[in-house]
């Protein structure tokens, strides 16, 4: 899991830094939630990203990569799945939050569906859920609820991989990329073969990728368990993969 403004960042976030974006509140359920919302700042949107947040909340991490994801000509939505203010720091805060929504999935699915639909507020055409950890895992399970039949594509960054008891894949769901360390100890390599065997016997479209060495929660900069090889190669395959499943 993250650790929140590493070195990385501290060199990044001058006191000259400008995000690309804007905060959004938004309401799911009646309660008050703040996604972060980047354009494309290359011209016309070639899709829509949306970013699904660690255990810790929306924090600079996933608005540096929707940053990242603007400038390289896709419209990004970071959606918010803990609640406006809600981004806790202490490990047992972050653990109880994520529970909630691990033992109520139709809460998690209720959540992850209004902030797709506030994110295709500010743009049309294709779109594609990504998550980190805590993220990838929920990224997943929107992809198991079938909630939004019209995405092109689900990528999962050291996420969760375990399919609850009772759960499946729809045999229309959309391409999926699973970006996984190799001494992930949080993940297991088990997981990651069920899942390949899951999503083989289903005829679903899907690659897995393992990075050797590469720890969980390799992609955050600035953390003791970042790599940046391991980064930057999911970064590669995170952009073939939109590019053929948004087509920009």
């Amino acid at each position: 899991m993250k650790k929140f403004l590493g070195v990385f960042f501290m060199a990044v976030l001058t006191p000259f830094w400008a995000w690309a974006g804007e905060n959004v509140t938004y309401t799911a359920k009646g309660e008050a939630f703040e996604g972060y919302r980047a354009k494309s700042s290359t011209g016309p949107s070639k899709g829509m990203v949306i970013i699904v947040h660690d255990w810790d909340g929306l924090t600079d991490y996933e608005k540096k990569r929707a940053d990242m994801l603007a400038s390289m000509g896709y419209d990004t939505f970071a959606i918010d799945l803990f609640g406006k203010g809600k981004r806790p720091k202490a490990i047992k805060d972050r653990r109880a939050l994520t529970k909630s929504l691990y033992t109520n999935r139709s809460r998690m699915r209720a959540l992850l569906v209004a902030g797709y639909q506030e994110a295709k507020k500010g743009s049309s055409g294709k779109t594609v859920m990504m998550g980190y950890c805590f993220g990838g895992a929920a990224t997943l399970e929107m992809a198991r609820s079938g909630a939004a039949s019209e995405l092109a594509g689900y990528v999962s960054f050291h996420g969760g991989l375990a399919t609850p008891p009772g759960q499946s894949y729809p045999p229309n769901t959309a391409p999926l990329l699973i970006a996984h360390g190799g001494a992930d100890k949080s993940i297991p390599m088990d997981d990651v073969a069920a899942l390949s065997k899951e999503l083989e016997t289903a005829k679903l479209d899907y690659e897995i990728q393992v990075y050797s060495g590469a720890p969980h929660a390799f992609t955050v900069f600035g953390s003791k368990r970042y790599r940046e090889k391991a980064d930057q190669k999911s970064w590669v395959a995170l952009k073939s993969f939109l590019k053929l499943s948004l087509g920009g």
